[in-house]
């Protein structure tokens, strides 16, 4: 790794686990540290995608739950530092879902907006993730998705869309009117795959992304109570980044972000101050390596029940009830 990334003193201690020459020599950095204190080493426009999905301040293991004010005004101080470190070329990518107090919602891709944009990154979307199970309620509907916003430093950014285009649903499809007409109107690579993610199967009828968040039997569940699925980064990391590019999470947690940074040849970088994560962040990226990590692979159907599964059938106890409810 090149020693000239980081702006750190002599004989500055430091907890970083360095694991090498995978994929073209990509290499992962994660640390356990604060996340400012972290950022402050990194040279300026130094890092080519920033992804991550911080604190939501609703009282989890590993933040201290604050005002809604307090909270925005020490994720700016990090902003600000992230603004920095962003290469003049790179991207933003920050996943939130909703804070909530007394059962009022606050959205907080709404209060994350102003600060950006003051910060002066330019939003090119705002993409829903959709996810078939979540947040279950009783005074309001369930949550079932989150927002990810998705921030340039400037108007010369990477996107490479046609590593991350979905199958049309209409290949064929020629234009019928104008200088075009007989030609056929779509990309041979597919299509756009649009700012309402779901996954690919479905994306063929309605272009939306459904990747299933990370709960219970998922393949990639760890004890981290609000871990994110490695594919979601994946479509972002290929997107916005090229080969050997740096992906930065400055809430890396079990290191989701690192691993889909790895699988693609890029650089991982990480930092998160619960050790405990760090171990199995760590412990997950020695897996990556030698080939016996369980991922969810990208784009994978998610799994519809056909009805006639045991438990899809109605419960003996409420055909009773329904029955009674008639006599």
């Amino acid at each position: 790794m090149s020693d000239t990334l980081f702006n750190i003193e002599d004989n500055q201690e430091s907890s970083m686990v360095f694991l090498n020459q995978y994929a073209d020599n990509a290499d992962i950095v994660l640390e356990c540290n604060d996340s400012v204190e972290f950022t402050k080493k990194l040279q300026t426009d130094s890092i080519q995608l920033i992804i991550t999905s911080p604190p939501y301040n609703i009282g989890k293991s590993y933040e201290t739950r604050v005002s809604i004010q307090e909270y925005l005004d020490t994720q700016a101080d990090l902003i600000n530092e992230l603004v920095r470190v962003l290469n003049p070329h790179g991207s933003i990518c920050w996943q939130v879902g909703n804070f909530v107090d007394k059962g009022e919602v606050f959205p907080l891709d709404i209060y994350y907006y102003p600060i950006f944009k003051e910060a002066g990154l330019k939003l090119r979307n705002r993409i829903i993730w959709y996810f078939g199970h979540g947040l279950h309620a009783s005074k309001r509907f369930s949550g079932r998705y989150e927002s990810l916003l998705w921030f340039t430093k400037s108007d010369d950014y990477v996107f490479n869309l046609d590593d991350v285009r979905v199958p049309a649903k209409y290949p064929n499809k020629r234009h019928f009117k104008g200088d075009k007409i007989g030609a056929l109107s779509g990309n041979p690579l597919g299509k756009n795959p649009s700012d309402f993610w779901g996954q690919l199967e479905t994306d063929f009828d309605i272009g939306m992304w459904d990747i299933p968040n990370v709960k219970s039997n998922h393949i990639e569940k760890t004890k981290h109570p609000c871990q994110y699925p490695v594919e979601l980064v994946e479509r972002c990391v290929l997107a916005m980044t090229n080969e050997n590019d740096i992906v930065y999470d400055p809430y890396a947690g079990v290191a989701s972000s690192l691993i889909a940074a790895a699988k693609h040849g890029r650089k991982g970088f990480g930092v998160d101050r619960d050790n405990d994560y760090i171990e199995i962040g760590t412990d997950r990226i020695h897996k990556l390596l030698n080939g016996t990590l369980q991922t969810r692979p990208i784009g994978k159907p998610v799994y519809e029940p056909t009805g006639k599964e045991k438990i899809t059938q109605i419960p003996i106890e409420w055909a009773q009830n329904e029955r009674s409810a008639y006599k």
